[in-house]
């Protein structure tokens, strides 16, 4: 048996984006057709690897087995908050002075005082075209373990609050989850009833438009931030197109990815939850991740008609005989990249 190891080779079956390595180039294609590596994807601002979540940066940077280099390096000029490194530690300090999801607590109780309801339909370009949602859950049922939204929070992008109000279930509360949600029977007495609550932020949300008619871009109908989002429209009876719904529990980026670190996450509240505070951390995470500055690519997804034979098996031959930086150059996302919507 020959055992010969030909490391040049392995070397030129590198893969430019993860740096994996194959010993046969038709090896690296396969990786190529299933990974969706593309522009999108959190990568090291040292070595430029490609990470599939910021979690996965993390480790790569800070974790139990970084890579040694980007390590010293991060540590000297690099934000341990969201990742990016700076080219002096004077420049790191100075952006970690405003990098951060927190310090929302004290302006939240003044959510506390009661209805606000600023929602309107219309309002142009200078209107709130970005929501982020919250809902705080009592329970219903026999044992109290039934989810029944017992008050709702809406933010704009400014962190303004242009919706709160307690809901009056549609059911009998059987637990009113004091120790974190901090509501009273007395509050819930004269609240706003379900169903007034649930039209309004629906005629809100969708802002003139027909549900069939709102696409991903474009259009009047408003988008919608918020983590969990599923569960809090379900307890709404609300239901909103998920082109225009952004998750920050389901957003690929900011998933975990293993359980040895933690990436981009907002600080948890001990106690009593306000849902003012879950707007803004949300709402600041997808600020954060709109932001970002991606190569523009005129088809960035891979399920775009245009790019779905990207790597296709008929192309076979073709793909071999493309270089490493080739391949990177004709891979898309396999997810709808936040900075999109900018």
């Amino acid at each position: 048996m020959d055992c010969r190891y030909d490391y040049g080779e392995t070397q030129r079956n590198k893969c430019e984006a993860c740096f994996r390595q194959f010993n046969k180039l038709e090896h690296l294609v396969e990786h190529m057709r299933i990974s969706y590596h593309s522009v999108h994807e959190p990568t090291c601002g040292i070595c430029r690897k490609h990470c599939r979540s910021f979690e996965s940066l993390r480790e790569h940077l800070i974790g139990p087995l970084p890579k040694q280099e980007c390590k010293d390096i991060f540590a000297y000029r690099g934000c341990n908050f969201c990742l990016k490194v700076f080219d002096s530690p004077n420049s790191r300090w100075i952006h970690q002075e405003k990098c951060q999801l927190t310090n929302t607590g004290i302006i939240g109780r003044f959510s506390n005082m009661g209805i606000r309801d600023n929602l309107t339909i219309g309002g142009g370009a200078r209107g709130p075209q970005v929501v982020a949602l919250a809902c705080k859950m009592v329970g219903g049922g026999s044992d109290g373990s039934l989810d029944l939204c017992a008050r709702v929070c809406m933010t704009d992008e400014h962190e303004n609050i242009i919706f709160h109000s307690y809901v009056k279930p549609p059911i009998p509360v059987t637990n009113y989850r004091y120790e974190t949600t901090g509501i009273r029977p007395e509050y819930l007495r004269d609240a706003m009833p379900m169903r007034q609550v649930q039209k309004r932020i629906q005629d809100f949300l969708c802002n003139g438009e027909s549900m069939w008619t709102i696409r991903a871009r474009g259009g009047k109908a408003r988008t919608l931030v918020g983590h969990g989002l599923d569960h809090d429209l379900e307890c709404l009876q609300i239901e909103y197109r998920a082109e225009k719904i952004r998750d920050t529990a389901k957003y690929p980026p900011l998933m975990k990815t293993s359980k040895l670190s933690n990436s981009l996450k907002y600080e948890i509240q001990n106690g009593i939850q306000d849902p003012y505070d879950d707007c803004v951390a949300t709402m600041r995470l997808y600020m954060r991740m709109r932001s970002q500055v991606h190569k523009i690519e005129d088809h960035p997804l891979a399920s775009d008609t245009r790019n779905r034979n990207n790597f296709a098996s008929w192309r076979q031959s073709e793909l071999e005989r493309m270089s490493s930086e080739q391949m990177l150059e004709i891979s898309r996302s396999d997810f709808y990249c936040w900075c999109l919507d900018s």
